[in-house]
């Protein structure tokens, strides 16, 4: 019998490649408001917005904060002129529109998986923005629900969020749920707070933390069917 028969996966840098969407989008919102994407205005962007994800993740401030603040303190750390509200909302609009994967390999891999267990998402984010990078991406095809902590009003790793996509997927057992992503501090802790195996997709072979353990490691998606083949016949 397989060991999990639910597998939540997280969206961003798991399974679509959000580095390349947020490139393709940052760049798009900065030239539509008359500013060079040169690499260092890029660089001072995602500055900001990683500590603002940051603080969210930490329930040290609100959604909302994040949302107005990013492209404010932005404009004013490269001292332009602007409505950084405005902008931030011109920015979601082009991120929706790239539904960029992680790898051509990725369907595939959810087909499969597909076959034998229940997947979900389970993303941090914001609904439309992720909803529709899902569909487009054919993503969407191969799973059960989608969770995003915008509509969910938790972010990982908060456990309410897993314990709402969990309840409303009827899952009861959760030695049979596997949490995958590529966050430690957002997907494998989320996972712990909430009682479930972890693995951690970590195809830039990044350093871990002593402090977070992942129930398991994989560089790359197509070793997850390998693994789950291998727990299921031990």
């Amino acid at each position: 019998m397989a060991k999990y028969y639910c597998i939540l996966f997280d969206a961003d840098n798991t399974l679509l490649n959000f580095d390349a969407a947020e490139s393709k989008a940052l760049a798009e919102t900065l030239v539509n408001y008359g500013i060079e994407p040169d690499a260092e205005t890029v660089q001072t962007y995602r500055t900001i917005n990683e500590e603002l994800w940051r603080q969210l993740e930490k329930g040290q401030i609100k959604r909302e904060k994040l949302m107005n603040e990013r492209f404010t303190r932005f404009l004013k750390a490269i001292d332009a002129a602007g409505d950084g509200v405005e902008m931030n909302r011109f920015y979601l609009e082009q991120l929706s529109t790239h539904p960029d994967l992680m790898g051509p390999e990725v369907l595939d891999v959810l087909r499969e998986l597909s076959e034998v267990a229940t997947l979900a998402v389970v993303t941090n984010g914001f609904q439309k923005v992720q909803t529709r990078r899902l569909a487009e991406s054919g993503i969407l095809n191969f799973m059960e629900d989608v969770f995003v902590s915008e509509k969910m009003d938790a972010e990982k790793p908060n456990r309410k969020i897993f314990d709402a996509a969990l309840r409303a997927l009827g899952v009861e057992n959760r030695e049979h749920v596997l949490m995958v992503g590529d966050g430690l501090s957002s997907d494998i802790q989320g996972g712990v707070n909430a009682g479930l195996d972890t693995c951690w997709f970590n195809p830039k072979h990044s350093p871990g933390r002593p402090d977070i353990r992942p129930t398991y490691e994989i560089h790359s998606l197509p070793e997850l069917p390998e693994l789950l083949k291998r727990l299921a016949s031990d």
